[in-house]
Formats: structure tokens, C-alpha cells, sequence
């Protein structure tokens, strides 16, 4: 007769231990207050010993007044429900907006406008991909560049003087956050916000101590700086201070160094 008995039957006193622990709320609890406990220290406890989390890239900067001034429009009339600031490394994605989004370049947002919807397109890389006229045209009347479009006018931002209370005070602000903001750039704050978007005024040294800072008027009436002039600013700017093509060569690097592949 053959042998039916089984073979390899696990230790059934490890399953009474388990009913054990099953059964007994206080010994359940507290054995997972313990893996919990594990767990939070290695992935929390490394932190301590770690300055930054984020990579730094080249070409990152604070914003500058009026990109900052733009920006805080852009949060205050709700422009992040509708659209994201995260390009993910998917080909879809990358094919359609451009070089998927690195970690530095939301390393100086607060809050961060990454978003988690899209009823309008990716605004992370639309600095450049359009002209000032267009950004213009676009907000006051979306559908009259882009008809199926169900995007609202924005139309009054281009009848609203731009006036903030204390630019200095948000640089201050942001700095104690640990936004790099100089003394000089606090002290400038002022005349940096008007200088940026009004051809009249002496910019300074405004482009050397914000890099690739675009200094022109946004909104064609050089005659006074607006709301729509600050939002453009900011739109502008958005993906245009890392060389994309520079951070593809180090990733290519990279991948040469770890004995893979290059990309073609």
C-alpha cells in the first residue's frame, strides 16, 4: 500500500500561537504597536542624519516678486483644481508635455502645485510654449483659442492693479521655511515686483540675482503693472530654469556608469 500520508505539514503549534495572538486584543495590540514602531524607525530615524532629501539641479532659483505675486493668483483663484504641475515619467506624458517633472524644481514651493487633476493640460514645462498675446487672449476669452475649452474668463486680472501689502514680509517669510532669499532680495522686494513687468523702471540687478528672469510687460499696456501681468510672469517661468537636456545627459551618465544600456 502506498504511503497517503502527508508530507511537509507545517507546525501546528505556530497556528495555536497565532489564534493566541488573534484572540487577545491587549497582546494583538501591542504586538502591533512594535511593528509599527519598527517600521517608523527605519524609515523616519535616517532623516535625522540626512541634510536634504532632494537632489539639487542647476539653474534652480526662489521665485522672483512677481513670479511669486503671479503664483499666489494663480493658488487664490483656484488654477491647481484644473490643472496639475507633475509631469510623470510615463511615455504618454513625457511625449506630450516634455522632460518629466525632477523633485528640485518644487523644492522652493509652499504648498507645492503638483495637483491631482486634470480637467486642462499639465502647466509644469508651459513656460515658452506660448506667447505673452496668447496667455492673454487665453484668459480673458479661453474659448476664443481653444473652443471646446470650459475654462471661465479671467478677463478682470487685466483690469486689476497688481498691489500686494508686503512683499517683504512673504521673502521673509519664505526664507525662515528655508526658501534661499538674500537680504538684498528682501530689501529690493519692492521695487523687483514693479521692475520685472515695467519697461519704465531701472530692473537693477534684478536678472543676475534671479537667473532667466523674464523682464518685459506681460499684458500689452505698459502703462501699469496688473494682476495679469504677475500671473503670466509666473506661467512663463513655470519649467524654463533647468536645462532639461543637461539633466538627460547625467541620466545618461548614469545608466554608462552602471554598465546599462544608453537610451537611444
Amino acid at each position: 500500500m502506498s504511503d497517503n500520508t502527508p508530507k511537509n505539514i507545517p507546525d501546528q503549534g505556530a497556528f495555536e500561537g497565532h489564534k493566541r495572538l488573534e484572540k487577545n486584543v491587549t497582546l494583538l495590540a501591542a504586538a502591533t504597536f512594535v511593528t509599527v514602531a519598527i517600521g517608523g524607525i527605519v524609515e523616519i530615524a535616517p532623516l535625522f542624519w540626512i541634510d536634504n532629501t532632494i537632489e539639487e539641479v542647476e539653474g534652480m532659483r526662489p521665485y522672483s516678486p512677481l513670479e511669486l505675486a503671479g503664483r499666489d493668483i494663480y493658488i487664490r483663484e483656484g488654477c491647481y483644481t484644473c490643472h496639475s504641475q507633475m509631469i510623470r515619467p510615463f511615455r504618454d506624458e513625457v511625449e506630450r508635455y516634455g522632460h518629466y517633472s525632477l523633485a528640485a524644481e518644487s523644492m522652493y514651493d509652499h504648498p507645492f502645485q503638483w495637483g491631482s487633476k486634470r480637467t486642462g493640460p499639465d502647466l509644469a514645462r508651459v513656460g515658452g510654449r506660448y506667447s505673452d498675446e496668447w496667455h492673454v487672449q487665453h484668459l480673458k476669452d479661453p474659448q476664443s483659442v481653444v473652443p471646446r475649452s470650459i475654462m471661465p474668463s479671467y478677463s478682470f486680472l487685466a483690469d486689476t492693479p497688481l498691489e500686494i501689502s508686503d512683499i517683504s514680509a512673504h521673502l521673509t517669510a519664505l526664507n525662515r521655511v528655508g526658501v534661499p532669499y538674500t537680504d538684498v532680495d528682501i530689501e529690493m522686494a519692492e521695487a523687483d515686483l514693479m521692475a520685472q513687468a515695467d519697461p519704465e523702471m531701472d530692473e537693477g540687478d534684478l536678472a543676475e540675482r534671479y537667473p532667466k528672469a523674464q523682464i518685459r510687460d506681460f499684458d500689452g499696456d505698459p502703462s501699469r503693472v496688473t494682476e495679469m501681468d504677475a500671473l503670466i510672469a509666473y506661467m512663463q517661468m513655470l519649467g524654463t530654469l533647468v536645462d532639461v537636456d543637461a539633466v538627460k545627459a547625467q541620466e545618461e551618465l548614469a545608466r554608462e556608469t552602471a554598465g546599462e544600456e544608453p537610451s537611444s
